[in-house]
């Protein structure tokens, strides 16, 4: 393309007699836009639209096309500030920034002046500045202002609610004439995404494409992979990149939940329990490690139910795992004098699982060793659901959109009533076994029996068989 272009003399001497940077960005971006694929090139910044979307598949080319639009309008329009923006912190760096389709793969190596690995930031040589902001930190984005911005895996974002990282985004978008967001996703059925679907033809233009649009850049047996999945929902979503209903016709659905008002103060837990799932290693194409943290109390008008007061999934190494199990446990829960710590934690006794139950076990720790036994993820699932069925379980309302849960609750919620069509399945796995252990020594019998303190539950689970043990 750009051969052909210097074929003209007097195109060919205009070049020349632009700056060596300049020269080396109009090769490099000639040479991406000649092998890119037409979805993968952004609208003109001449056309009158916001928002560029890309609603595509896994490796349908969605991070390196975001990434050579957003450091090529920074470097066409020197002096001005962009923004990435992803879900956690390590989305940024390692995917991003560093990753082998992000920013610093695609910006020639000359033009990059500085990159900050702890700020996120990459500064150009024509004084442009690309700066990373992950949405779990949205508060961070109330003072920066900038012209463009990037929002990678939209829909895997945790906070989308009002005045959460979407919000706090476009108001930090007051730099130019006019602000451009570029938005990447693997499409999922949330609210901010359907409508911005549905301001298409207005101020949102979109672009859709399937895994297999790029196959030709994806290894081989990927595509034979992608096989099994076929006819699934999960496959429209993920590979075809269609909006589809994942938690219509599973095991668990949300009417199962009840809601505990986000203006009442939490009840008075007899017992606590923190469950958690660990993951095989911390690279982040693995599952998370899922924790979730459960308070058994006694409604005014029913049988012993169980709330849910804290959940988190993260990519950890083993130390950080460790030191974050430790703080977790030093949290009390509850309201004044009827504040509490955990009771017990419970750690499957696989993979990492292992290793964390005998260094809690050293420091002393009430923990023990979930064994699932013989039952699959989905088995487990079933086994619990007559808890769930039974609104035996509460989830916190949101304060700000009333009938919701809270937002931190909501991919916790998402993954258990769409499994097993889920992406992950670490908090299915982190739940069922806090709520079968609970089941079995207990507490949310279908026919319960009293239990009215920790020491007779302690001497009764004991006594308690696991018939899926192994």
């Amino acid at each position: 393309m750009l051969a052909e272009i210097l074929e003209d003399p007097e195109t060919a001497a205009e070049f020349d007699a632009q700056a060596e940077h300049d020269r080396i960005a109009q090769i490099a971006h000639a040479k991406w836009v000649a092998g890119a694929h037409k979805y993968q090139i952004p609208p003109p910044l001449e056309q009158d639209y916001s928002v560029w979307l890309m609603l595509a598949g896994r490796g349908a080319g969605k991070t390196r096309s975001a990434a050579e639009a957003l450091w090529w309008w920074c470097w066409t329009h020197p002096g001005t500030r962009g923004l990435v923006l992803a879900p956690t912190s390590n989305d940024i760096k390692f995917t991003c920034m560093e990753g082998q389709s992000g920013l610093l793969a695609c910006i020639p190596k000359e033009l990059v002046v500085d990159y900050n690995k702890q700020d996120h930031q990459i500064k150009l040589s024509n004084g442009s500045i690309i700066r990373g902001i992950s949405g779990d930190s949205y508060e961070r984005l109330r003072g920066p202002q900038f012209h463009w911005c990037w929002a990678d895996e939209l829909a895997a974002f945790q906070y989308l609610g009002p005045g959460e990282a979407w919000d706090m985004m476009m108001m930090g978008l007051r730099l130019g004439d006019h602000p451009r967001v570029i938005v990447t996703t693997t499409p999922k059925p949330k609210d901010l995404i359907l409508d911005l679907v549905g301001r298409e033809g207005d101020d949102v233009i979109i672009d859709r494409a399937s895994t297999y649009e790029n196959k030709d850049n994806l290894a081989p047996s990927f595509s034979k992979q992608l096989e099994q999945y076929k006819g699934s929902k999960l496959y429209q979503q993920e590979v075809l990149g269609e909006i589809v209903d994942l938690e219509d016709g599973k095991v668990v659905s949300r009417d199962m939940f009840k809601l505990w008002p986000h203006d009442r103060a939490f009840p008075k837990f007899e017992y606590i329990i923190q469950s958690y799932d660990c993951a095989f290693s911390e690279k982040e194409h693995n599952d998370p490690t899922a924790m979730t943290t459960w308070g058994i109390f006694k409604p005014m008008d029913g049988p012993m139910s169980v709330l849910l007061i804290d959940c988190w999934a993260e990519h950890l190494a083993f130390p950080q795992l460790k030191s974050k199990v430790l703080d977790e446990w030093r949290v009390s829960y509850g309201e004044g004098k009827d504040a509490k710590r955990p009771d017990l934690i419970l750690v499957e006794d696989k993979a990492a699982g292992i290793s964390l139950i005998q260094e809690l076990r050293q420091a002393h720790l009430p923990v023990t060793g979930w064994n699932p036994g013989r039952a699959d993820k989905m088995q487990r699932l079933q086994i619990t659901a007559s808890i769930f069925a039974t609104g035996r379980v509460w989830l916190p309302e949101s304060g700000i959109r009333k009938g919701y849960v809270k937002d931190w609750v909501e991919g916790f919620l998402s993954q258990l009533c769409s499994f097993p069509d889920s992406t992950h399945d670490d908090y299915v796995d982190s739940a069922t076994q806090a709520i079968r252990y609970l089941k079995d020594g207990g507490w949310l019998d279908i026919n319960p029996e009293p239990h009215y303190d920790d020491e007779d539950y302690a001497e009764i689970r004991p006594q308690r068989i696991n018939p899926y043990a192994a």
